[in-house]
């Protein structure tokens, strides 16, 4: 993240400048300690600590600041556009330990200092999460820059330096709890052998000692020794102290219970604190040598924390944006407002706990509308309003996802100026209109087209005909500077001054007067009433005084009052209807596009019909052509006629003419009628053939012909049974089944057997050829597999080659994984394969159970577990399979 540039700031105002860089220099013009506080951006930054992981996050959210620059506002917002993305595609986004050790890594620059084992720890895991992130980060395809899905996130890892060697070297020094390892150095392995064997001692000689005073009545049957000043004692009653022989380390509070050492351990005791004191410099030596070699890297460390620190920033962004339902926009490079439905966030988040709803407005300010002008009654949202506006832009120009319909545009101020509240100062000898006129001074000094204002109760705190007079003043100089700005007003003259120049628009917080209510709603093109008669009347003020009022106003004025009212609610009633027939045309168009759908679907099945119809004819013809040959090697071998022979050559050329006039064709009637035509020749062909076998006397051989080389064969749709010749679905290896154990079926292909589901399996006619006797004694002594062998094997050794031991189903759905690791676990059964590994990843863990319980459902899945932590631990499943 960029630091704002110097120039313009430091040459108006030197004496705030790098003292703070939270707020923008032109805010600071007016409230240099509560601009934020007025805006509620204050609130908002609290918001975004609640939600960081560490300390680093949190101190970049201190050190969010306002930007004019362009490139790194859209920047900004793009890193958490790219986020929020990211955590909806994966669930496998490094985000487990985020520790701040800034501060001991700053410590260990001096010469003799070292870290501590936990630092050591937090160092290792926050090091590790640093390196994963920059790896998860650089995944792409080559070394593009545009190749990666993430461009933004992949430009804040440029220059972050990861330590996997740091890494490797914490893991020879610590365990996984984070402790020293024994193996850490021989001297302090052999010290903790010696500890443990002394302690050991000592432990077996108390209980000894306490055994017999247990026997003696002495001390407590349940007594049991403990720890006190680090050296094991016994507990035992004041008046029997000096039955043992030892030193009285303790006693309870009570003063009932005395803890002794007994004499026969004191030295065994003594020689535990001097094992202890050379472990613990053995210790300090070791963390010592390995703080030397971690010293020379502690600049690119805390660089590398930075960065950090930049993803905490970015994730506490992400988490506002889903809590508040903010968006990211792309800002143009110029002073734009045109926002849609955009909500106060911290109204928003009140309300919500009371169970109401923020009432989204409508805000433009472009360059023919540069000064909105917003009246209407108290209490009716005008501060809102004008607050709305300039926190939303203050949060988006710091980079925070902000609460507007995804159709807004935004754009960017150079400065943003605020009058809101009372700035009443006993201290500086200031009035409230006081206050305000320093602050209209500071704006129309410093104010340019680039500056939005945001003015609330424009000219109030004096006698409202001059302060009427001179807010219309400064009004002009504000429009002849051509400013952008959001007033709210009451008077009379600044809702008139909008109607003769252009750029000012008037804008009314809508209020229901049959109600007597306020709606909220921003309505811009009209001036607002006061509604002052209204609401003086519903909160009870007597008629008498409210029509003395009315007579001092003059009914011109109130008349003028009630015109405007009249005008609001019109225009309320026709925006209502404007709306009604908004949606009915939403109606009519999702209406026709469910229709272009349904038509869509119609010809899909249309098409799907002919498409089976075709194959139904295409089946006819295979099975034509193949009674035409019969035919004609019966002819032939009955030396029958050439005659007979050229007619039926004819049949077949005419049928095959029809099926191209079909594809020619392609109608429904078209189609439909040559179906009929050659089902209808083809039962004229079967009655005839049944005809003349009769006529032979052979009427049963020609009804099994016919049953057989029917399209409908019973085999057809006949369930699996032991013996079928069957193939896998879609592919041409055919075996025969041996065995079938209700939806498994152990199949023998080329010689070689396997299981698999029958759902995969499908009836299939043997190859054979056409051997001649001696041929067919021959194949029959060399096996019954002989005819399939050849094909079988070519498939399963193609397999075999092309098969791997490993499955990645990371980043699919449930459905998806589940029907991937189907096919490869059968897979896996056919080319004999005992064990398979499948990646799902660790994530929220719903990927890893839903295929573990698929696996459970398998026959042939002997078990399956957990792989070894340092081949990927959780995230893998390995699978042995019978």
């Amino acid at each position: 993240m960029r630091q704002q540039p110097e120039g313009t700031l430091a040459r108006i105002f030197p004496n705030t400048f790098g003292k703070s860089l939270t707020y923008s220099y032109l805010c600071s013009v007016i409230y240099p300690k509560n601009f934020e506080q007025k805006l509620g951006f204050d609130e908002i930054r609290r918001l975004l600590k609640e939600r960081c992981l560490s300390t680093l996050g949190k101190e970049k959210v201190d050190e969010m600041t306002f930007s004019a620059d362009c490139h790194d506002v859209n920047e900004w917002l793009t890193q958490v556009r790219e986020f929020r993305r990211l955590q909806e595609e994966k669930d496998d986004f490094p985000m487990q330990y985020f520790f701040d050790v800034r501060e001991a890594i700053t410590r260990i620059r001096m010469e003799g200092t070292h870290l501590e084992e936990d630092e050591v720890w937090d160092l290792r895991r926050s090091l590790e999460t640093i390196a994963n992130i920059v790896r998860y980060l650089n995944r792409h395809d080559d070394d593009n820059e545009e190749a990666s899905p993430y461009p933004a996130l992949f430009r804040l890892t440029e220059g972050v330096v990861t330590f996997p060697a740091l890494i490797r070297r914490i893991d020879s020094i610590l365990d996984k709890f984070g402790k020293i390892k024994d193996s850490a150095s021989m001297t302090l392995a052999s010290i903790r052998h010696e500890l443990a064997k002394t302690q050991g001692g000592i432990s077996r000689t108390l209980y000894s000692i306490l055994h017999t005073a247990q026997k003696d009545g002495l001390v407590d049957k349940d007594a049991a020794p403990t720890m006190r000043d680090g050296r094991l004692v016994i507990p035992i009653a004041p008046s029997l102290k000096r039955r043992i022989s030892g030193i009285v380390h303790d006693e309870s509070a009570t003063g009932k219970t005395v803890f002794i050492e007994p004499t026969e351990v004191v030295e065994a005791n003594n020689k535990v604190r001097q094992l202890e004191a050379e472990e613990r410099r053995e210790i300090i030596r070791i963390l010592t040598v390995f703080t030397d070699e971690v010293r020379p890297h502690v600049k690119e460390i805390l660089d590398s924390y930075q960065f950090l620190a930049q993803i905490d920033l970015i994730h506490a962004k992400a988490e506002w944006a889903r809590l508040t339902k903010a968006f990211e926009p792309v800002v143009e490079d110029k002073p734009h407002i045109d926002w849609i439905h955009a909500i106060h966030p911290l109204l928003q988040l009140s309300l919500e706990k009371q169970g109401k709803s923020v009432v989204p407005l409508d805000i433009t300010l472009t360059h023919d509308k540069r000064i909105l002008i917003i009246s209407g009654p108290n209490a009716g949202g005008k501060s809102v309003c004008l607050k709305t506006t300039g926190l939303l832009q203050y949060m988006l120009q710091c980079g925070v996802p902000i609460p507007v319909g995804d159709r807004s545009t935004t754009g960017l101020f150079h400065h943003i100026m605020i009058d809101i509240g009372d700035e009443q100062s006993i201290e500086n000898d200031l009035s409230t209109y006081s206050s305000h006129l320093m602050n209209m001074k500071q704006m129309m000094r410093q104010a340019d087209k680039q500056t939005l204002l945001l003015i609330d109760e424009f000219g109030s705190g004096t006698e409202p005909t001059i302060g009427g007079a001179i807010a219309e003043a400064m009004l002009r100089q504000f429009w002849k500077k051509q400013i952008f700005g959001v007033i709210t007003t009451h008077y009379q003259n600044l809702k008139h001054f909008a109607e003769d120049h252009p750029g000012v628009v008037n804008g009314a917080m809508l209020y229901d007067r049959h109600q007597m209510q306020a709606l909220f709603q921003l309505a811009i093109g009209q001036p607002g009433s006061s509604f002052a008669i209204e609401i003086a009347r519903k909160t009870g003020i007597p008629e008498e005084v409210i029509r003395d009022a009315s007579e001092i106003v003059g009914s011109d004025y109130i008349q003028s009052d009630k015109y405007l009212q009249d005008i609001v609610r019109d225009k309320r009633y026709w925006e209502g209807k404007r709306q009604t027939i908004h949606q009915h045309e939403k109606k009519l168009q999702a209406s026709g596009e469910r229709l272009e759908a349904a038509v869509e679907e119609i010809e899909a099945e249309r098409k799907a019909i002919l498409r089976k119809a075709k194959e139904q004819a295409e089946e006819l013809l295979r099975e034509s052509n193949k009674k035409i040959e019969n035919a004609i090697r019966e002819i032939r071998e009955a030396q029958a006629e050439k005659e007979r022979t050229r007619k039926i050559r004819e049949e077949l050329n005419t049928f095959r003419e029809e099926m191209a006039e079909i594809d020619a064709k392609a109608s429904d009637e078209a189609i439909a009628k040559k179906i009929r035509q050659i089902q209808e020749r083809k039962e004229r062909r079967e009655k005839r053939k049944q005809e003349k076998m009769e006529r032979k006397g052979d009427g049963t051989g020609s009804n099994a012909e016919a049953s057989a080389s029917s399209p409908k064969s019973p085999r057809a749709t006949a369930p699996l049974q032991k013996g079928d010749t069957v193939r896998i679905k879609g592919l041409t290896s055919v075996g025969e089944i041996e065995s079938i154990n209700g939806e498994m079926a152990t199949v023998i292909f080329g010689g070689m057997k396997t299981k698999m589901r029958t759902e995969r399996l499908e009836h299939a006619k043997a190859t054979t050829s056409a051997l001649s006797k001696t041929e067919e004694r021959n194949s029959n002594i060399a096996g019954s597999y002989a005819t399939v062998s050849r094909d079988t094997r070519d498939v399963i050794d193609n397999r075999k080659l092309n098969f791997r031991q490993d499955l990645d189903v990371r980043g699919m759905r449930g459905d998806e994984a589940i029907n991937a690791v189907t096919y490869f676990i059968d897979d896996a059964i056919l080319v004999g394969m005992p064990r398979v590994r499948i990646l799902h990843g660790t994530g929220t863990g719903v990927l890893r159970q839903l295929i573990r319980q698929y696996l459970g459902t398998i026959p042939n899945v002997r078990a399956f577990r957990d792989e070894h932590v340092q081949f990927g631990g959780s995230g893998i499943t390995v699978v042995d399979l019978d």
